[in-house]
């Protein structure tokens, strides 16, 4: 893992000048006695400084903002998680990738690469540095654990087995079986909660304040979001590992302080007058004119008429409707693409949800559906994770979208260049948005995440991941499928290849890490906890 073993050796400049001014200023730290369970002024000031440059690179790096990182972003997020979840379609043909590529499942080199190479970089090394410069019970340590566990779950649904537990031991690195990283990750949670939830409970004050841009320091919030990641990725096993998932889900849902129930729960990368940055989704749509709204949201959002259609969207620059673009075409007119189909209503300055509220009550619907868990009823976890989404998203009109017992996705999909019709009746959802208590568990499970696909917009790749782990909804089948038999026609591509910079870089262990694979390594073998659809 040369990469790896690079950013383990050398440090950003600015970091290390950072320590290096510190060393003179901190060289007593180690002969103090204090108190684990008290709260220290000159202990959170020391934590700060030591760990808060390394924490703000974590949080940049989960959805890549910083200069120039327009490519990376669509390499990291869009061409790898985006594209599959049907939110978007591609309108260009990147020269050096040839015309078939991620959107055909032709899964091109570089873009798997990617993913894995940043997350390393950019959350798994900060995060070292972190442990390296605090205590077990430090909440900066905790702080860090979470958006790591964050930041890692989306790479572990991406290729399956990845480095995780010996990551920094070596520079050759083993990897982990997905179950191994999940059970870890649960634990790692547990160990963060508890050690913040003890901070929590002796003082309201801040914590790295300086250097968070999710909550600013608002140690609660972090707890709440700890607990939701936490239900999140215990849904995600309930069907291949359910009496684990039942004992973390009852954790995550009976904590004293909770879960995220409210808009202003939201975990959001926020800009400030000293952190600022530009929405690589606005760069990827308004800057490079790289992708349009897919046919699958055209479908949905306006067969059901869902007033966020225009919060999502804009009308396309030819006539000013909204119109979708199928994936998987291998002939692409960017120009004539781009000016008839829908851009994303984004800014360039618009902050970046990393988790929403809205899908705290999916996952509690479905606990409560599917194993009987929590307090309320299905439908009233149902709707209020569609009001949560409408707020967030700043739509009205949500009473009478979810009394809507008429509208069902549009069946046909009408080419907005060619005027061409196809029949997807038979690919995506023919339900209507008003809850029916008297239907089957398995259409309940469909309506449920329906709506759950549509407040996750616009990140992709859970989105993705939802939909291979329940296999809904139904989304309009790529129109060429060029994987070469990986993964069969009209289903769902299911992970990332391993990166070729492993194979090069760390063969022995990518080599070992094929057998914890359920197949070979290819786009169309399923992970772990892939077992329903």
């Amino acid at each position: 893992m040369k990469q790896i073993s690079k950013y383990i050796k050398v440090v950003n400049g600015a970091l290390l000048a950072g320590s290096l001014l510190l060393t003179a200023c901190t060289s007593h730290f180690e002969s103090w006695n204090i108190n684990p369970n008290e709260v220290i002024p000159e202990q959170m000031e020391r934590d700060n400084l030591k760990t808060g440059a390394y924490f703000t690179q974590m949080e940049r790096g989960i959805f890549v903002v910083g200069k120039d990182k327009g490519g990376l972003f669509e390499e990291t997020q869009m061409l790898t998680g985006d594209i599959f979840a049907s939110y978007f379609a591609p309108v260009k043909t990147w020269d050096y990738a040839g015309t078939e590529d991620n959107d055909c499942y032709k899964l091109y080199r570089q873009w798997y690469n990617s993913p894995f190479n940043n997350a390393y970089t950019e959350v798994m090394q900060p995060w070292q540095s972190i442990v390296e410069n605090t205590d077990e019970v430090s909440p900066a340590r905790a702080l860090a654990t979470i958006v790591k566990v964050f930041g890692m779950s989306r790479i572990t649904d991406k290729y399956g087995p990845i480095p995780y537990s010996k990551f920094g031991t070596s520079i050759h690195v083993a990897y982990d079986s997905q179950k191994d990283i999940y059970y870890r990750f649960f634990e790692e949670l547990a160990d963060a909660i508890e050690v913040l939830t003890g901070y929590n409970s002796r003082t309201s004050e801040p914590y790295m304040e300086r250097y968070d841009y999710i909550y600013n320091g608002r140690v609660e919030k972090w707890i709440k979001f700890a607990n939701t990641l936490r239900l999140r990725l215990a849904m995600r096993i309930s069907y291949v590992d359910e009496t684990k998932a039942r004992t973390e889900i009852e954790a995550a849902i009976g904590h004293s302080i909770g879960l995220m129930t409210s808009v202003d729960d939201n975990a959001v990368l926020k800009q400030s007058a000293s952190f600022t940055f530009i929405n690589e989704w606005w760069e990827a749509f308004e800057s490079f004119n790289d992708f349009r709204m897919s046919a699958t949201m055209d479908c949905y959002l306006k067969g059901l008429q869902d007033p966020r259609l225009t919060c999502y969207f804009k009308g396309a620059v030819k006539d000013g409707a909204y119109h979708g673009v199928r994936n998987g075409q291998t002939s692409r007119n960017q120009g004539t693409l781009s000016e008839a189909a829908s851009s994303m209503n984004v800014g360039q300055n618009d902050n970046i949800q990393w988790m929403s509220a809205a899908e705290t009550y999916f996952l509690l619907a479905e606990a409560k559906l599917r194993l009987n868990l929590g307090d309320k009823t299905v439908q009233e976890y149902y709707e209020e994770g569609v009001k949560i989404s409408f707020s967030s998203k700043g739509a009205t009109g949500v009473d009478t979208y979810l009394a809507d017992n008429v509208n069902v996705p549009v069946t046909s999909f009408i080419d907005p260049t060619t005027g061409r019709s196809t029949d997807v009746s038979r690919m995506v959802s023919t339900l209507t948005v008003k809850w029916d208590d008297s239907a089957s568990e398995s259409k309940k499970l469909e309506r449920i995440m329906v709506q759950k696909w549509i407040a996750l917009f616009p990140d992709g790749q859970e989105a993705w991941s939802e939909m291979r782990r329940t296999g809904y909804p139904g989304i309009v089948t790529i129109s060429s499928n060029r994987s070469g038999g990986e993964v069969p026609e009209g289903e769902l591509i299911s992970r990332l290849k391993f990166p070729t910079t492993e194979y090069s870089d760390n063969s022995e262990n990518t080599q070992a890490a094929v057998s914890l694979l359920q197949g070979t390594d290819i786009a169309g073998t399923r992970l772990w906890w892939d077992v329903k659809r």
